[in-house]
């Protein structure tokens, strides 16, 4: 499937110092992906941020329509628990 990503999310990657190549991977082995409004899906995945040190979950804003899926937004967040569904794929 074709990934596009939009220049709102290559912004908001930048300005968080996230890279892309994770985007990706994460875009295309997600750990779980959690179902979001306006037909959305999150694709998360949980990683060691070097650069603050620690566990961090990078979220992934998707829309998926003619066969692309479309990055809308991306975070990365260390409130793992407030978004990490118990009992989902790990």
């Amino acid at each position: 499937m074709k990934l596009v990503i939009t220049d709102h999310a290559r912004f908001e990657a930048q300005r968080r110092n996230i890279y892309l190549d994770l985007v990706e991977s994460t875009i295309e082995n997600p750990q779980q992906k959690v179902p979001s409004s306006r037909n959305r899906v999150v694709f998360q995945s949980k990683f060691y941020d070097k650069i603050v040190g620690k566990e961090m979950l990078l979220r992934v804003v998707v829309e998926s329509s003619k066969g692309a899926f479309k990055v809308i937004s991306v975070y990365k967040t260390s409130k793992i628990d407030r978004y990490w569904m118990k009992g989902g794929e790990e």
